[in-house]
């Protein structure tokens, strides 16, 4: 019997990545509860629902800009390492904004 913990498995040394077993999507869906659904593009419907299940539990109450949004995020994102599903968030607005162009300044003229 195999003892339950929380760390990710780990590939032994040598030993190649498993390919992803499954893929959820999780999308804000506004300011009014539910915030969040989960949706699955892959994978054993019976381990995505479980994953789901689990998931919803974490974050139906918290918007994203909730303190318990944060360690209730990295908790899903560990239990879909550990389960070897690839994760996708979907917040509504980029994750990464681009740094704002700089005007370039007129050159002096001579004149």
């Amino acid at each position: 019997m195999t003892p339950v913990t929380d760390e990710p498995t780990v590939p032994e040394e040598g030993e190649e990545p498993q390919p992803p077993i499954g893929h959820v999507r999780v999308v804000y869906l506004g300011p009014v509860a539910p915030h969040w659904e989960v949706q699955s593009d892959f994978g054993d419907a019976e381990l995505i629902e479980a994953f789901r299940h689990r998931t919803m539990a974490r974050l139906v109450l918290l918007p994203p800009h909730d303190p318990q949004y944060r360690r209730n995020r990295e908790r899903v994102i560990r239990d879909a390492e550990r389960e070897n599903i690839t994760l996708e968030w979907d917040l509504g607005v980029p994750e990464e904004t681009p740094a704002p162009v700089e005007a370039e300044a007129p050159s002096p003229t001579d004149g």
